[in-house]
């Protein structure tokens, strides 16, 4: 719309200045050359009070010319100027207006997940994370990044500045946060932020990205939770195609599937559930929710893969389930239900 409306300037002044140059032309043929009638008409249109170089005092048509030059291409340099004032003031003003919006969102936002970095990395997480249904913040440095991402998401909530920055983190809602994935390229950004959040939000759960291997150690002692190698995840990747090519043709369909968001998911069971004591054929989350129990970890115990239907469900246990993360979104809130 913006490129519109300057265009549209731009093209009314040229005309304006042709249709001009053009008339004078006519009017006074071989005494002047074509650059001094485009002179003429710039001067006048202008009322800059420069001499004439073309004498019209003695033509009555090229005087009459003339004003109506004057009347008519005054108001369209009037017109073009108050149009591009009008077009700067409304795109900084509703630049303002769109951050000050976005930044009350992110302050109303709470168990959300922050993405550091909208790179090749960060972006396809964002992607993911979007998917499922999350409420996610992206906070990035570079304007030409977060347009990338938003090419993805149009309704992204980001934080253009430094990640490195505190303030920033602070803006995202980090003290209020589920969660928080450090992207950047640089392992010392990441081992920084990994500190940083720790330190902001002493319970919120870390992932950081991670290029040497040297640094997995000082990581997790800065308080990641997780820390992942794209490397290693390539390498691995590259091994499985060989090695297990149906098994990664799968997974790949099941991730890129049109048939809804298939996806493994978790489901835990709150605090005061009234499924607790419940079996897994009791909860019936495949009848209600066409989701299947691939296993079940109950807390400090190893994951039990395919379990039995008569299993009792405990609190803080976990159950594997695969299924349209829509349905595993309304399978969680039900089973969070109290007595």
């Amino acid at each position: 719309m913006i490129q519109h409306r300057l265009y549209l300037v731009c093209l009314s002044i040229f005309i304006v200045v042709m249709i001009g140059s053009t008339g004078y032309f006519f009017l006074f043929g071989e005494e002047s050359s074509f650059i001094d009638c485009i002179y003429m008409t710039i001067i006048s249109i202008t009322t800059v009070g420069y001499g004439e170089v073309i004498d019209v005092s003695s033509n009555i048509y090229a005087q009459i010319f003339t004003m109506v030059l004057i009347i008519f291409g005054t108001g369209f340099i009037l017109y073009g100027i108050s149009t591009l004032t009008a077009i700067i003031i409304e795109g900084e003003l509703s630049g303002i207006l769109r951050k000050k919006k976005m930044l009350k969102k992110i302050k109303h936002l709470s168990n959300h997940y922050i993405v550091c970095g909208g790179g090749e990395t960060g972006c396809p997480v964002l992607v993911e994370l979007n998917k499922n249904n999350e409420q996610i913040v992206l906070v990035e440095k570079s304007k030409d990044t977060i347009k990338k991402c938003q090419t993805f998401i149009e309704d992204l909530l980001f934080i253009e500045g430094d990640a490195t920055d505190d303030e920033n983190l602070v803006k995202a809602g980090i003290n209020v946060a589920a969660g928080i994935i450090i992207s950047l390229p640089s392992d010392k950004d990441n081992l920084y932020i990994t500190m940083a959040s720790r330190m902001l939000n002493p319970t919120i759960r870390i992932i950081s990205r991670m290029t040497s291997q040297k640094l997995e150690s000082k990581l997790y002692k800065a308080g990641a939770d997780g820390v992942v190698s794209p490397n290693s995840i390539g390498a691995l990747r590259l091994a499985s195609e060989m090695l297990r090519p149906s098994v990664v043709s799968f997974l790949d369909s099941m991730l890129r599937s049109n048939q809804g968001n298939l996806r493994i998911n978790q489901i835990t069971i709150p605090n005061n559930s009234k499924f607790i004591g419940k079996t897994i054929q009791e909860i019936k989350l495949r009848k209600k929710f066409s989701l299947l129990i691939l296993g079940i970890q109950e807390k400090h115990k190893k994951i039990e893969f395919d379990p039995e239907d008569s299993k009792v469900l405990k609190l803080e246990t976990t159950l594997i389930v695969m299924g349209d993360v829509n349905h595993c979104t309304k399978a969680r809130k039900w089973i969070a239900q109290t007595f």
